[in-house]
Parts: structure tokens; sequence; C-alpha cells
């Protein structure tokens, strides 16, 4: 018996007698490597792999499933050449364990070696944050902030200027009411 990527050479013909259509590389997928996880939050995490040059993939198929649980979610994703997915909707403080296969025209890899993996809880992901770090809504609030600061600036300058255009424009009714002969509300002669 002859070993082709970890398969007996036997199989590897009995499956072409019955599919002759199929090609010896599409028999033979190797299972994805260096299955890893990525940008692991509390309710979501990216898993990440390799293949093996000169496989025909066409796609893969993910498996995650809770340590413990029998549920289990499946993702399969064809005309793709991407080598990651994102996990969503986990659960805070959970272990899960990930499969990855590599999909081709003629079926499926062989399962990735598990990884297993657990999602932290929140208070561990804020006390994680550097005290100087700022999230996104913080930063946002900040420049939003910064923006109105200067736009309010520029506008004080802008009406304090000794030629400023604006007033010549406007006609007396406009700068004055029956309560106010001199100016609005908020004008006064200096």
């Amino acid at each position: 018996m002859w070993v082709v990527r970890g398969r007996s050479y036997i199989y590897v013909l009995s499956f072409l007698i019955i599919y002759p259509s199929v090609s010896v590389l599409d028999a033979v997928l190797s299972a994805p490597l260096n299955v890893t996880i990525r940008e692991l939050e509390v309710n979501s995490a990216v898993v990440t792999w390799e293949i093996l040059e000169g496989d025909p993939v066409i796609g893969f198929a993910i498996t995650q499933q809770k340590k413990d649980v029998r549920m289990l979610r499946f993702i399969q994703e064809v005309n793709t050449t991407t080598r990651s997915c994102a996990l969503w909707d986990l659960d805070e403080d959970t272990e899960y364990i990930v499969h990855v296969q590599s999909i081709s025209m003629g079926g499926s890899s062989p399962p990735s070696q598990p990884v297993l993996f657990r999602t932290p809880k929140e208070s561990e992901k804020m006390a994680s944050k550097s005290p100087g770090e700022l999230t996104k809504p913080a930063l946002f609030c900040c420049l939003s902030g910064v923006i109105a600061l200067f736009c309010r600036q520029y506008d004080i300058i802008k009406d304090n200027e000794p030629n400023n255009n604006k007033d010549k424009a406007k006609n007396s009714s406009e700068c004055s009411t029956p309560e106010h002969p001199q100016g609005g509300l908020l004008r006064s002669n200096v």
C-alpha cells in the first residue's frame, strides 16, 4: 500500500474507479494547515489558515462547536480564495473547538487539527486596554468636540473681523426689533 499525502493509494484508486472524471489532485486534497484564531473578542473571533500550494481549493468549510456541547455550527463558502472567516455570535467566557476543511470540485479535505480557544469575559477585555487607550466611541466623541470647538472659534473670529461684510449686507429691520430699536436682543452699540 502506497501513501500519498497521508492517505493510502488503494483508497485513491478505488475512488478514481468509481468517479473517473475526478483528477488525482482532487482526490488527495490536504487538510488546511496553521489554523489560528486572531482578533479574539468577547462575542467574535477570526479563524485563519493556510493551504498547500497546488491544492485545487475552491472554498472552505468550518465547524464551530462549544466544548462539551453537542450542538455544531457549520459554515461553508465556495467560489472564494479567502483564507479567513469571522466567527460571530459567540458566548462570553466560553471554550470553542474549530476545524477547517478545504473544498475542491472532487469533495472536501479531512478536517484540520482542532483549535481550542476561549472567548474573554467583558471585564477581562476592558481590563486589557491600557489606561491611555481610547475606545472608538470615546475617540469619536473627542474628535467631534475638537471639530465643534474649531468651528465655534472660527465663527467668533469671523464675526469680530473689522471689515466684516455680513453686517453691511443686512438692512436695519433685520438688526432691530420694536423692543430694541438699536439692535437685536444680543446686539449692543459699542
